[in-house]
């Protein structure tokens, strides 16, 4: 994956926001950023560190990424932890518990401690707040999931490390709890920049596409997203067959996994076979680094879907909205945040809603096309990651001026 300089987003976001991030970074200079999540490959998290890291870098902030350790029974129990975040009627013994107490302290133990703001990413390794005591410094908790209906005992178990960050940072205003620290919230964002992202020419779109065995002549619908049950992939090849008895179209379902994801290889044998022979339906299992081959297949759809049941944020529709697509997704967690409905795209509560929109769009290009632009200059005024980088920074900052901290 290519890396930008900070000076080539000036022509898009403008030269007065460069300048602006220099002089707020210049405020950061002599404390170091240690960001510590849970894998390095896979998911939005890994995603946006992997290009913000550097740019902050660039910017003059010393800021750096680890990634703890974890075997399988952990990984089981931290995707566990997942599910009953989102409100998955799971319960958990001590001994899980107490096992993702040990893998916690084990690398805690193990990692090096150097960063002046410690900045822990979702739950996994939420336990290394242990060292807080040991170590002081300042600590933040950014919590990437929608946290809107977490099960009692998860959110219970939880609460024993948070309260005792100095701060959290939530995606969006309804995933806020009642906490005894400051709470702030941070859009994600995606990078305009990067491969998957970047404008691509007509023919390697068409070659790519094309190399995958789909017909670039007809419509295509697409839905790009961890292979994951609360994306509903399943629910998505239901909407594809309802909507193929009145127009002649494509589905395409792509995506990757996660190292710290065991649920993956399940979901995706589910999904191979709701799909069955239909030579019309492409499922594809997309490496690492298939970012070239992602933004192609959004640029050539007709329709990119998200039909998320629970969702953190979901970069997918801000990549699909920067590429001018029209989308339709589930109106859970982050997705209301990208799409007013009928403007910037279509917000969808089931099944038979997203078959009728699904159905309008494709019938209806220029809706559609009006969709997608309107789409694209939400993301432009609010998605992109020197947006991110700049709440970071005064994220960062605030920590040395608590009195200053806008609680909600």
């Amino acid at each position: 994956m290519s890396q930008r300089n900070i000076s080539e987003y000036a022509s898009i976001v403008g030269e007065s926001v460069i300048e602006e991030l220099f002089i707020l970074a210049d405020k950061l200079r002599g404390k170091t950023v240690q960001n510590v999540n849970s894998t390095a490959v896979g998911g939005g998290v890994a995603e946006i560190l992997s290009r913000m890291v550097p740019l902050l870098k660039q910017l003059g902030v010393d800021a750096r990424w680890d990634v703890i350790k974890g075997n399988e029974r952990f990984f089981l129990i931290t995707k566990k932890i997942h599910n009953a975040l989102h409100g998955v009627d799971v319960t958990f013994s001590d001994e899980e518990f107490d096992y993702f107490k040990q893998v916690n302290a084990d690398n805690a133990g193990e990692m090096a401690s150097y960063g002046d703001v410690v900045f822990i990413h979702d739950s996994q390794p939420i336990g290394l707040i242990e060292k807080k005591s040991e170590i002081g410094r300042k600590w933040v908790w950014r919590c990437h999931i929608d946290f809107t209906q977490p099960t009692a005992q998860i959110e219970a178990f939880l609460r024993g490390y948070i309260d005792r960050y100095d701060s959290a940072v939530f995606s969006a205003q309804a995933f806020s709890r009642h906490l005894d620290i400051p709470q702030i919230l941070i859009a994600p964002s995606i990078d305009p920049l990067s491969d998957k992202n970047r404008d691509l020419p007509d023919d390697e779109i068409k070659s790519i596409v094309e190399g995958y065995g789909i017909d670039t002549s007809r419509p295509i619908v697409t839905q790009i997203s961890r292979f994951d049950y609360l994306k509903d992939p399943v629910g998505v090849i239901d909407v594809y067959r309802k909507v193929k008895k009145h127009v002649d179209c494509q589905m395409v379902l792509a995506g990757g996994g996660a190292t710290d994801d065991p649920e993956g290889a399940k979901v995706l044998e589910d999904v191979q076979n709701a799909a069955a022979d239909d030579p019309d339906i492409h499922v594809l299992l997309l490496p690492p680094g298939s970012d070239i081959e992602i933004n192609a297949l959004q640029r050539a759809s007709s329709v990119v879907l998200q039909k998320s049941l629970k969702e953190g944020f979901g970069l997918t529709v801000a990549e699909a909205l920067w590429k001018a697509k029209p989308v339709i997704a589930g109106a859970v967690g982050g997705i209301p945040q990208q799409i007013t409905h009928k403007f910037s795209g279509i917000l969808t509560y089931s099944i038979d809603g997203t078959v009728y929109y699904l159905k309008q769009l494709l019938n209806d290009q220029e809706y559609a096309k009006k969709l997608g632009a309107n789409g694209r200059e939400h993301v432009k005024n609010n998605f992109l990651i020197t947006r991110h980088i700049r709440d970071y920074i005064l994220l960062f900052l605030s920590l040395y001026h608590n009195e200053d901290v806008v609680q909600f």
